[in-house]
């Protein structure tokens, strides 16, 4: 152990066995063990030591929309990824649409990845997009590494990334899985959301009207059965309709290969408390009343859910006018994740070992980045350092995203993240973000 070069302590280190008092030995930016607190450290080792501080391991956050090149108005590489080593993340997974282009081609990707590499904070993966007359693009993506496809079944809310039709999805999907690929489907059925009351003027209700838990419900039943047929691997993006967990959960029981997310804001803020004119709540899905959070919480708590990201979809100020009908869709919080997601377990009864392993081994897993998602031995040294007793309250002026807008605002949250770590390197210091050097990562080659 004479080549270690850096030692984390802590009183509470958050491991794949537990949460106990630790010292974390990196070299080279790599765990090398995770040995007990009193160990003594190699001669020439860095020592920090965080005393009561917990020590988690880094955030990984699978679904972000960075919306860089095209509209950095919007967000951007550098604030993004600013935001997120602030707030306890260390790998983020950007989506493909909402950039100009969108990234369903290998030329779209290699632009993306041109413009993220010069102002990465933290590790980004890319994920590709499935899109109509893109099928003949999906393999080559995937040998450059993307880790995984996208679609949409109904209008995504930009015009270059419009959704496929049942047949387009079928095709897509057949050719996905003859090379092993992953598909991850914003589920909501097109025909059912046509049917509903049209979202139009400020009042909530009538946008949660307008977007009802049987269009989500629906749309993961056709996409479990299209799995089934195809022995394909689907993931169900950003679940906010609970009563598609037990369907998801039998399709499990008979061999189907599909994961499914939820999101901070499905989990922690609730139809009943939406102002009307809030537009800053408005996503799709949406928002829904407490008894499904309720609901959604026993799911997570029972394995159903597989993992907790932030579906982060930022857009300027003036996006967001009080017509719930015109205003852009998204929930901007990729820096406020981590608290938000504790404060709400914490009262569940819920620890910081579930938190992690639903926001940091979960998400690593469902993309196959072995070298993320916990703190154990051969992993990356990434980790973040919360006082999870102390609270702060939700000032979005604060915040790194390029547009501080988001519906935390005001709120008083539990977990205030003291430092972040990235491959034994100090990437943000209370809030204050360093040089970046984050890396672009592609998909492992066995997968």
């Amino acid at each position: 152990m004479s080549d270690m070069e850096l030692v984390l302590r802590s009183a509470k280190v958050v491991t794949p066995d537990g949460t106990h008092p630790a010292s974390v030995l990196v070299a080279d930016g790599r765990i090398v063990a995770v040995a007990p607190y009193g160990t003594p450290a190699p001669d020439g080792a860095r020592v920090e030591d965080f005393g009561d501080d917990v020590l988690l391991p880094g955030l990984v956050d699978t679904h972000v929309h960075v919306n860089d090149p095209g509209r950095t108005a919007w967000e951007g590489f550098a604030s993004a990824t600013r935001a997120a080593a602030a707030g306890g993340v260390t790998t983020l997974v950007d989506m493909p649409l909402n950039s100009v282009p969108p990234t369903t081609t290998v030329r779209a990707l290699e632009a993306k990845r041109a413009v993220a590499r010069r102002s990465a904070h933290v590790d980004i993966g890319f994920w590709g997009g499935a899109v109509p007359g893109n099928v003949a693009d999906l393999r080559p993506l995937h040998d450059a590494g993307v880790l995984g496809f996208k679609a949409f079944l109904l209008p995504s809310g930009v015009d270059e990334f419009p959704p496929l039709a049942p047949d387009q999805l079928e095709t897509a999907l057949r050719e996905i899985a003859g090379f092993g690929g992953l598909l991850i489907v914003h589920a909501e059925d097109p025909q059912l959301i046509d049917g509903a009351p049209a979202p139009v003027g400020p009042r909530y209700a009538d946008f949660l009207a307008s977007r009802p838990r049987a269009a989500e419900n629906e749309a993961i039943a056709g996409v479990i059965a299209l799995a089934r047929g195809l022995d394909a691997r689907i993931h169900v993006l950003h679940l906010s309709s609970a009563d598609a967990l037990p369907l998801i959960a039998a399709a499990r029981r008979e061999g189907v290969r599909v994961t499914v997310e939820t999101c901070p804001h499905f989990l922690t803020l609730t139809a009943e408390e939406v102002p009307d004119g809030a537009t800053e709540f408005k996503c799709c899905p949406p928002i829904r009343e407490a008894a499904n959070q309720d609901a959604l919480w026993v799911g997570l708590a029972a394995g159903e859910i597989d993992c907790v990201v932030s579906d982060h979809s930022p857009c300027t100020a003036d996006l967001k006018v009080d017509d719930f009908g015109r205003a852009w869709g998204g929930i901007s919080s990729l820096q406020l994740g981590l608290p938000a997601v504790w404060t709400a377990a914490r009262r569940r009864g819920h620890t910081l070992h579930d938190v992690a392993r639903w926001m940091s081994t979960g998400p690593a897993a469902l993309v196959g980045l072995d070298r993320k998602g916990a703190i154990e031995a051969g992993r990356d040294a990434d980790f973040a350092v919360l006082a999870p007793d102390e609270t702060f309250t939700v000032d979005p002026t604060a915040l790194h995203h390029r547009n501080q807008v988001t519906a935390y605002a005001g709120r008083t949250l539990y977990g205030v993240v003291r430092s972040t770590w990235l491959r034994g390197r100090k990437i943000a210091d209370h809030g204050a973000p360093t040089e970046p050097t984050g890396r672009l990562l592609e998909r492992p080659s066995r997968l």
